[in-house]
């Protein structure tokens, strides 16, 4: 399947995985992660210096515990492009439809999982760059709490919203990764998700089909007990979204400097990262953070434990829309992606998304659960409730159900 999708850098050879709790499960990784045996190369032509500080010990865990590494997958350059769109290694195509995008910045991850290529990928989410792919290939994601997994050896591009997370088909397939990836981290693991609240708003700003689908899957989740209350919050998310773009831009900018200059990297990414050197209001925006995270845990969760929404409020979108060079390229369309992502980063809070159904062109559609500080394992808990009346996370992508026959 690779010539089809371009989804892996490099694919390794067969390691006769160690015994170990995950029993041989093959996985994948997003290529920013650096090991004492190898660079990454960030989604750049070659390897090269990507201000990366140490060494990653997460794929250690996972080749600790019997996993078996198939390989690194691709991205846009720097991890900064949310469709997945890359001007040195050619884009990840969709394995539902290959003229659509895989979402960006996990990509390569989220199409490895879809096409059945792995059961579980590492990747990572700054505003939106787990979710928008699973979202767009079909496959559930867990993006955590802020922190409590450790970005320590890997490409950063904003640390302020950074983090490190689990794409799989199901909720089911990554529980047992997720909790070496928690580590000694508190994550809650007693209790459930009684009542969530849909954020009615967003439902009513997406796309006639995104919206009929995710209210499938609103109505999936009452099918498990959950009570699903509503309540109106676009505008705090427009408002803390904005947050999160300029914290996005102006630690870009900061963190890879170096590249601004640098003809290897195509035009576009050197004047979207000179955009955010500009910016001195940066600091107003971190000052402020810990204020906007208190506030919307009282004013929008309340006496809640989650809040829903979907992923996206759009389709998913055609690839020449988000090339660059096409005459049919819509900046606008890229920040529209990342609408209702990008303030889950800014509060830290975490997230899964799960798939609810497809799109009027047949494309999937995912829906967005985002759950309290450290409540993690009760997010993955109600996906894992979903998923088991429900079997959207089951179906074989169209752009490669004939390969995966043979």
């Amino acid at each position: 399947m690779e010539p089809r999708l371009n989804a892996f850098v490099t694919i390794e050879d067969g390691v006769r995985p160690v015994d170990g709790k995950l029993g041989g499960l093959p996985y994948a990784a997003k290529d920013i992660f650096r090991t004492a045996s190898r660079r990454p190369t960030g989604g750049l032509a070659t390897a090269t210096d990507l201000a990366i500080e140490g060494e990653t010990d997460l794929l250690d865990r996972l080749d600790g515990a019997g996993a078996r590494r198939v390989g690194f997958t691709g991205l846009p350059e720097l991890a900064y492009e949310p469709s997945g769109y890359n001007h040195a290694r050619g884009r990840v195509r969709n394995p539902w439809n290959l003229d659509f995008v895989a979402g960006g910045s996990s990509s390569g991850s989220a199409a490895a999982v879809a096409s059945g290529s792995v059961v579980i990928a590492l990747g990572s989410d700054t505003a939106g760059s787990l979710r928008i792919p699973a979202h767009c290939c079909g496959v559930t994601v867990w993006k955590p709490t802020y922190g409590i997994v450790s970005c320590a050896g890997t490409m950063p591009l904003a640390p302020s919203l950074d983090t490190i997370g689990l794409l799989a088909r199901s909720a089911a397939d990554m529980q047992d990764a997720v909790d070496l990836l928690i580590g000694d981290h508190q994550s809650r693991a007693d209790g459930s998700i009684a009542r969530v609240t849909a954020i009615t708003d967003c439902f009513d700003a997406a796309e006639p089909s995104v919206r009929r689908t995710c209210l499938h899957g609103v109505d999936a989740i009452a099918a498990t007990g959950v009570r699903v209350d509503q309540r109106a919050a676009l505008a705090e998310i427009d408002a803390i979204g904005a947050h999160a773009l300029v914290v996005l831009q102006a630690e870009a900018a900061r963190v890879h400097r170096a590249r601004i200059e640098d003809p290897g990297i195509a035009a576009v990414l050197r004047k979207r990262l000179a955009k955010g050197l500009d910016d001195a209001t940066l600091a107003t925006s971190l000052s402020v953070r810990e204020t906007l995270s208190n506030d919307f845990a009282v004013r929008v969760f309340r006496a809640l434990d989650a809040i829903i929404l979907p992923v996206m409020p759009i389709r998913v979108p055609r690839a020449v829309e988000a090339d660059p060079a096409s005459d049919k390229f819509s900046a606008a369309l890229l920040y529209a992606l990342s609408r209702f992502t990008r303030f889950v980063n800014f509060l830290g809070f975490p997230a899964v998304a799960i798939p609810v159904g497809f799109d009027d062109r047949g494309l999937p559609v995912a829906l967005q659960i985002v759950g309290r500080p450290h409540g993690d394992r009760v997010l993955l808990a109600l996906a894992q409730a979903v998923q088991d009346k429900t079997e959207w996370h089951a179906r074989v992508p169209a752009a490669i159900a004939d390969v995966m026959e043979l």
